[in-house]
């Protein structure tokens, strides 16, 4: 089994195997299913002793996208594909990366629908918050620590980076979320203890552990989430099709970052997605399913 085993740490290898709500005015994304557009928004402000009511629209391909989705990691394997396939979508994208050198190569610098932004989510919320900005309506969190002899690097960027966006979130009234984490990050109470995966990727300094608290905090944040908990990664084009299923279920299994980057995206469109945790693998077994019917299946907890 180990021998089949991809190295991943971002946001995992390959495995063959109180409540603090945010402001009221922050918006909720959702769609009608038949286009990509996202639906009207409702927020409230206060002047004077009168409150008034305003309506933002924020389009997808077939209108014009007057706000942003921002991408962290937006360089990474699977970060860069986000960002191309809600370009691609019609989404205006702000990309958030620590190394902008690095970005002006590997991310596309001639579409105007993209910006590019320095953040790095181990320096604080703060700053995060500066660099996600009150243009943004929703977060994708697609980070993962580089291996190294630094044990608390998961920690660093898997917990505690993370934990950083949700409160950057909160201080902007951002209320959508996305999370790519793993599968297996509940290992020990699957009974998965020993699987070679679990026991091969908590050596990273408790890689696991590290994701899976973060993934609490999220769910007791108040923030609209989706986790979406990926088998193990492969760069190739996509084969077969998409399994979901509801949290600490799959132990095993492949999918390539191009799906998992377009159940990210379509995450942000489907309101069956919101405050669910999934778990996908692909299988050429399995029947084709729209994303209205794979989110519709998983009951939320």
């Amino acid at each position: 089994m180990a021998s089949s085993l991809i190295f991943r740490i971002s946001p995992l290898a390959s495995l063959s195997t109180t409540r603090h709500f945010p402001k009221p005015i922050s918006p909720i994304l959702f769609s009608t299913h038949n286009s990509m557009s996202l639906s009207q928004l409702n927020s409230t402000k206060m002047e004077g002793t009168e409150i008034t009511e305003e309506v933002t629209e924020i389009s997808g391909p077939s209108g014009n996208v007057k706000k942003k989705i921002f991408v962290a990691g937006a360089t990474g394997s699977t970060g860069k594909r986000i960002v191309d396939q809600l370009l691609a979508k019609g989404f205006h994208v702000k990309a958030g990366v620590r190394d902008l050198e690095k970005a002006k190569t590997s991310l596309s610098r001639d579409n105007p629908a993209l910006q590019i932004v320095k953040a790095d989510v181990t320096e604080g919320s703060e700053r995060l918050a500066e660099a996600i900005g009150d243009d943004s309506e929703a977060v994708i969190c697609a980070t993962g620590f580089k291996p190294g002899w630094d044990l608390f690097a998961p920690w660093k960027v898997d917990n505690f980076g993370t934990v950083n966006l949700v409160e950057a979130c909160r201080k902007l009234g951002v209320n959508r979320f996305i999370l790519v984490s793993s599968i297996l990050v509940n290992g020990a109470a699957m009974g998965q203890i020993l699987n070679p995966a679990y026991i091969f990727l908590n050596v990273f300094g408790l890689t696991l552990i590290a994701k899976l608290q973060a993934e609490q905090y999220i769910r007791k944040s108040g923030i609209n989430y989706t986790i979406i908990r990926p088998g193990g990664l492969r760069n190739e084009p996509p084969t077969g099709n998409l399994i979901m299923e509801p949290e600490d279920t799959l132990y095993e299994g492949t999918i390539s970052r191009d799906k998992v980057a377009e159940v990210a995206v379509e995450a942000l469109v489907y309101p069956e997605a919101s405050y669910k945790v999934v778990e996908i693998v692909s299988r050429d077994d399995a029947p084709k399913r729209s994303y209205e019917d794979l989110f519709g299946s998983i009951k939320q907890r």
